[in-house]
């Protein structure tokens, strides 16, 4: 276990042996962190997270209570879980039928944004900056900068990196940055 020295995990929390925890991340109120799991710098995990085994976790990465990370999924920097979302592990569990070996992944692209309550079913990747509203079920990928609605979720519009709803111009609305849709993909205009 590598706990940085300016690392705060509470009395409460249990972190097993090999895990990583970068510098200033924040460990609350009865998170259980499992072996072979990687967080990064800046993060917080609020009360009652379960994250692990084999979990990854980037930098600036904030998770609300009662969020489970299971194996399979990876969070890369600056990603936004909320309250109670939901990862699931397996397509079609049962009590009594043994299925570890059918984890699958889910990544969850950069400063992509979780709403509380949402759903991700495992198997499916979250692109960069998009958003994901509260009580969403996502059973598809999601591309950069989407915001996705419902259930199941479907795109209901484009986001901007700080998380701006984009109208028919195309243009963040808190900074001036500029996208363009190609392919029905959203990208920055750079310059």
């Amino acid at each position: 276990m590598a706990v940085s020295p300016s690392a705060f995990v509470h009395d409460s929390a249990y972190v097993d042996d090999g895990v990583d925890i970068g510098d200033g991340t924040k460990i609350w109120h009865f998170v259980h962190v499992l072996k072979n799991t990687r967080i990064g710098r800046g993060c917080v995990l609020g009360q009652n997270v379960m994250a692990g085994p084999d979990v990854t976790i980037g930098d600036n990465c904030k998770i609300q209570n009662n969020v489970a990370l299971y194996k399979g999924v990876n969070l890369a920097d600056d990603v936004f879980c909320g309250p109670s979302c939901v990862f699931t592990n397996v397509l079609t569990p049962r009590a009594f039928v043994e299925r570890k070996d059918e984890f699958r992944d889910t990544p969850v692209g950069r400063g992509a944004t979780i709403g509380a309550n949402a759903t991700i079913v495992c198997g499916n990747s979250l692109g960069e900056y998009c958003m994901v509203a509260a009580g969403a079920v996502v059973t598809h990928d999601v591309p950069a900068y989407a915001l996705v609605a419902g259930v199941p979720a479907r795109r209901i519009g484009w986001v901007s990196r700080e998380g701006e709803r984009l109208d028919q111009t195309l243009v963040c609305p808190r900074t001036g940055e500029r996208y363009a849709e190609v392919n029905g993909t959203l990208q920055p205009i750079e310059g």
